[in-house]
């Protein structure tokens, strides 16, 4: 029988990587771990954590305005961006100590360097070579930008919470939700922001009615979006950026944002000559338990392209160490359910979604009946801001059960959570009804819609008949 160095070897030290590695130290295993950069990913240090971070900081400018119609008078303050970029560094870099001392405590041997693998259990870092029982990828996804001509000119998110110094003039390149939150956040800090988009909506895959919602709300807060546009060239001038346009228009920016994609982080990790099959997309091919085509290889996480999201990673990391280690004493194996997974987009206004579009869910059953509010919140009637919120219900006819769940609106994300507990467990429109609502709230009208509203083009959304509360 072979020994090996560790039970485990895990390549990278984002969301997943961190979370089995811990896990699987704790339950025994001999683990090591790899890591190049600064710990907890990209979440941590590009991603989630600091974006937002300075979405917080975006939402100050408008509260200011929105005070004075609540009695609030004075001038308000100014963005010192430097001071907002040296606070976010000093979180974060509070942030990796605590992912350090996590898989210290938990006995993991952490190893700085970059890691290849030279078989199936075997992986080179530096002038070294470990060998494995089991190797683990985790190393995430990177941004990618086109060949457009004046690419080297660009930034992607990895770069943007750094600027020197802060964009008078931003342009921003992409609908997805990367290119929405940045375009929505560094419009809110003050910058003057040109979006372009060269599909007919952003954020392609959500539900209708929320892409052409949360359109109008961007362009209502300020924001340049521009549809069916993309970028031909782009030229430093002594003036800043000259973006040439492909309908020969051409933009000014001090500043130019390429947030069109993100791919698998494999390059120079050594798949090829361990062996380890990939897609078409050049993520890696994984099975159901994480299992890559080299059995001893498994992937977890944005590298496989599942569902990028870090709550996934971390579910998956725990799948998979009950998976090689067993599961926990008197605890079922955990597995890792894809059904209604909720997540959220940091736009300004938010937008937070749970199961199914109007679509995809009537694809997926036929006959859905759908509920819809839209209305100005009650802080807005004082505000003075022009801000709507957007909610819709989905419906399965067949069995009652709520299969999807949207909002548009202030802190979507923390509303649209709890009521994914409730739909994980296959709450029905019943009991949605027989919810008792916490008023005044918004959240109180995804259990007060009683009545479904007639299929409409998605940028005619009606006022729901029963919303009364806070009329235009």
């Amino acid at each position: 029988m072979q020994n090996f160095d560790f039970d485990l070897f895990v390549i990278g030290g984002g969301s997943g990587g961190v979370r089995a590695a811990r896990m699987a130290a704790q339950r025994g295993a001999r683990v090591a771990l790899a890591e190049v950069a600064a710990m907890g990913g990209t979440c941590v240090n590009v991603g989630c954590i600091p974006k937002k971070l300075y979405s917080y900081a975006a939402h100050y400018a408008e509260a200011f305005e929105e005070s004075r119609g609540f009695g609030w008078v004075g001038e308000a303050p100014v963005l010192d961006w430097e001071r907002l970029k040296t606070n976010r560094a000093r979180e974060i870099s509070r942030l990796n100590g605590i992912y350090s001392q996590l898989l210290e405590s938990a006995g993991v041997k952490t190893i700085a360097g970059w890691a290849t693998l030279r078989d199936g259990h075997t992986v080179q870092v530096d002038d070294q070579a470990f060998t494995a029982k089991n190797i683990l990828i985790a190393t995430g996804g990177a941004p990618t930008v086109p060949a457009v001509p004046g690419r080297e000119h660009v930034l992607t998110s990895d770069r943007i919470f750094d600027l020197q110094p802060f964009p008078k003039r931003l342009l921003v390149v992409g609908g997805g939700y990367i290119a929405c939150e940045f375009s929505s956040i560094f419009n809110g800090l003050g910058a003057k922001v040109i979006q372009l988009y060269r599909g007919s909506q952003v954020l392609r895959g959500f539900d209708e009615d929320v892409r052409a919602f949360i359109a109008t709300e961007m362009r209502k807060a300020g924001v340049d979006l521009r549809l069916h546009a993309d970028v031909a060239a782009i030229t430093r001038t002594t003036e800043g950026l000259d973006v040439q346009l492909g309908d020969g228009q051409r933009v000014r920016a001090d500043a130019v944002l390429y947030a069109t994609g993100r791919e698998p982080n494999v390059q120079g990790l050594g798949l090829e000559a361990a062996g380890v099959a990939v897609n078409g997309k050049g993520a890696v091919e994984v099975n159901a338990q994480y299992q890559s085509s080299v059995p001893s290889i498994y992937a977890v996480g944005d590298v496989t392209a599942r569902v990028q999201l870090t709550p996934v990673a971390l579910g998956e990391a725990m799948a998979l160490v009950d998976h090689l280690l067993g599961p926990v004493a008197g605890k079922n194996s955990r597995t890792m359910s894809y059904d209604f997974i909720p997540t959220a987009v940091f736009t300004h206004p938010n937008i937070g979604t749970v199961g199914y579009s109007e679509a995809d869910a009537r694809e997926k059953f036929g006959k859905v009946s759908v509920y819809r509010a839209d209305f100005k919140a009650l802080r807005h009637t004082l505000s003075g801001s022009a801000e709507r919120t957007l909610m819709k219900l989905l419906v399965d006819d067949a069995s009652d059960r709520v299969v999807g769940l949207h909002m548009v609106g202030p802190d979507a994300g923390e509303i649209v959570q709890g009521f994914a507990v409730a739909m994980k467990a296959g709450a029905t429109k019943a009991v949605f009804d027989g919810t008792i609502g916490i008023h005044p709230t918004a959240a109180e009208e995804f259990v007060t819609m009683r009545e479904p509203v007639r299929e409409v083009a998605a940028t005619t959304l009606p006022q729901h008949p029963l919303w009364n509360k806070n009329p235009i």
